[in-house]
């Protein structure tokens, strides 16, 4: 089995696709990349989904494992509930009654309505025995509610729509192995028919993404089945999820199904600090733009979400050394005999990869000078030079907004004061 830290950075992986999209750059509610929110795992009302608006009510996840008699599986579901927060103040015309409004000061903070997140996890544990005598039907129920937190001049009400859901279990015997089919469904009988997209996620599964551990079995990757198995992962249906194998390279007792593609033993970057929920390019991204926030943005995003809140207090309170450590920058790489870092200069190779230059951009850079702004490593050990090239007439204003041109080290040369053909 899995073991405890294994299982940590399993979670660490599986948080990152539960908040993929909650709060995107740069986390204002006024912002337009805000208006249109979680867009992956969003499992909607069946009401809602038969007006056509190619929103999902469910996601089906078949995976194959090979499984003793007396197997266990178990099942965690996860998924965003969304919790919509208003601020009032108090009536003068009416007493003890209040009205909504669009910013409430309290002190020097403010406070916005916004559509908040409340985690849900759903577990059961099913001896696949019973999976494979019959398919087993398991209800998921999350409660509504409303809390009201009186603060000075008025109050902050949070107010969630309860949710009623559903697991579909069952499994089939192959040749040596079983198919496991697991489908997780939104059953709710609400009339969303004339609901608004962000009225109908009120009522709706976000992130939705599963979980799935075996005890006394082991699953078998579909990205690279052993070959006796390659037709029964051809098999497998997989709709609106994926599942991939988790934890270290060679565990294979848990798999978790997700809404946004990933690839078996997926990890965190572990140059990540705090819960940034990509742990990778957004992790740099973030602390850049926050970065260059103006206070009046900073402080909506403050007002926005908590969340949003600790991401800007932490990019602003993040010492240098860490901020260049982000997105697993290092500071040196060798290409050839010579040691490479930031300001180093270099001559652009593309056609040194092996591939063919089909990028009219590789062609117009091929064999000029280049100056490296970063060293970065991605998860997969891979290093890439971000660099801008000497003389492009972009080259300030690419320093000042961070963007940059990537080459891995196998095309670049390290520059020696002359450039042959």
């Amino acid at each position: 089995m899995t073991d405890g830290a294994a299982l940590e950075g399993v979670k660490a992986v599986a948080d990152a696709v539960l908040y993929e999209g909650y709060v995107l750059y740069p986390y204002r509610a006024s912002a337009q990349k805000n208006h249109v929110r979680w867009q992956f795992g969003v499992l909607v009302p069946p009401s809602y989904a038969a007006t056509g608006t190619g929103e999902h009510t469910a996601c089906r996840t078949e995976c194959l494992a090979e499984v003793e008699l007396d197997a266990e599986l178990h099942i965690r579901v996860r998924f965003l509930q969304a919790q919509r927060r208003t601020v009032e103040i108090e009536r003068d015309d009416v007493p003890g009654g209040y009205r909504e409004v669009d910013a409430l000061i309290v002190g020097e903070d403010e406070i916005l309505p916004w559509d908040e997140a409340v985690e849900f996890e759903h577990e059961v544990t099913v001896p696949v025995r019973r999976l494979l005598e019959s398919e087993q039907y398991l209800p998921v129920v999350v409660r509504g509610g409303e809390s009201i937190t009186a603060v000075d001049g008025g109050r902050v009400v949070r107010r969630k729509q309860p949710l009623m859901a559903e697991l579909r279990c069952r499994a089939e015997r192959l040749p040596g192995l079983v198919r496991l089919h697991v489908t997780v469904a939104n059953t709710a009988t609400v009339d969303c028919t004339h609901h608004t997209r962000d009225e109908a996620l009120r009522h709706s599964l976000i992130a939705a993404h599963t979980m799935l551990t075996l005890r006394g079995g082991r699953f078998l990757s579909l990205f690279d089945p052993p070959d006796w198995a390659t037709e029964y992962a051809k098999g497998c249906v997989n709709e609106h999820t994926w599942p991939v194998l988790m934890g270290p390279v060679g565990s294979d007792d848990v798999m978790l199904s997700s809404p946004i593609i990933l690839y078996d033993h997926p990890k965190v970057d572990p140059a990540s600090t705090g819960d940034f929920f990509d742990a990778c390019e957004i992790d740099e991204m973030l602390t850049l733009r926050t970065l260059t926030m103006t206070d009046e943005e900073k402080r909506e995003a403050r007002a926005t979400d908590e969340r949003a809140r600790r991401i800007v207090d932490r990019v602003e309170n993040l010492p240098h050394q860490p901020r260049q450590s982000m997105h697993g920058r290092v500071r040196v790489v060798r290409v050839g005999d010579t040691e490479i870092g930031t300001g180093s200069k270099v001559v652009l190779r593309p056609h040194n990869s092996n591939r063919r230059i089909t990028d009219a951009q590789d062609m117009f850079v091929d064999g000029r000078v280049a100056t490296v702004r970063s060293v970065l490593e991605d998860v997969d050990g891979t290093c890439f030079l971000a660099v801008t090239v000497d003389g492009d007439p972009a080259e300030e204003w690419q320093l000042a907004q961070g963007r940059f041109r990537y080459f891995t080290t196998a095309e670049v040369e390290p520059y020696r004061g002359e450039v042959r053909p």
